[in-house]
């Protein structure tokens, strides 16, 4: 009997469903950060959807990953573009202009708990983060990893669409994406961003991006 009750729990186990995904909402936990005084972009904070215009401007809208969160391994969102920028080469700085990136920051865990609550700028200026940013444009192949232009061995840009115009659902596996780009087990996922840029090139983007889960 009791054979038979260890073999029952462990087809319950096999058969019960996956944990759940946990939503990012888009509230006012988010903020904007510029990076010049004069150019900035839109951001409509609508729960499930974060709406982005960019008028040849740059900026980012980011927010904390709560700390249950912190080991989260897979990331998926949908997002859309109905006014893209022209392709550009992302591995040039001050001319890689993208209609929309998705960055996530990782940090050591005793790092992360050093820095809970910083903002982004802070985040992204420690020499213990790793930044993987998934981007919409350029017209490099998908799924190809390039070196940041402004991260140096701190962050990776990881191509996930070209340069358009479409709707699209992305699902990420972060632990490997991060072994790929960096070596090693990523650390605390303790912030996600999202920007859009088109200053270089003074187009415009007309975007959105919704159901951000982390698990």
């Amino acid at each position: 009997m009791k054979q038979l009750f260890s073999l029952a729990l462990v087809a319950s186990l096999l058969s019960a469903p996956a944990v759940m995904a946990k939503q990012v909402s888009f509230d006012n936990s988010w903020k904007e950060q510029k990076f010049s005084l004069f150019s900035k972009n839109k951001y409509s904070f609508k729960g499930s959807t974060l709406g982005v215009a960019s008028d040849g401007a740059v900026s980012m809208a980011y927010c904390a990953v709560p700390e249950s969160l912190w080991g989260a391994s897979k990331a998926s969102w949908k997002w859309s573009v109905d006014q893209s920028v022209p392709a550009t080469n992302l591995r040039k700085k001050g001319g890689d202009d993208r209609n929309l990136a998705m960055y996530v920051v990782f940090l050591p865990e005793a790092e992360a708990q050093n820095l809970k609550g910083a903002g982004i700028r802070k985040l992204l200026g420690s020499n213990a983060a790793r930044v993987l940013v998934y981007v919409w444009g350029g017209n490099h192949g998908r799924g190809q990893v390039l070196a940041s232009p402004y991260l140096g061995n701190r962050g990776k840009t990881v191509v996930l669409r070209n340069a358009g115009t479409g709707n699209h659902s992305e699902n990420v596996n972060l632990a490997s994406d991060y072994k790929r780009a960096f070596g090693g087990t990523k650390g605390a996922v303790v912030g996600v961003a999202i920007s859009a840029d088109s200053d270089d090139t003074k187009t415009k983007v007309r975007g959105a991006i919704s159901g951000l889960a982390l698990n």
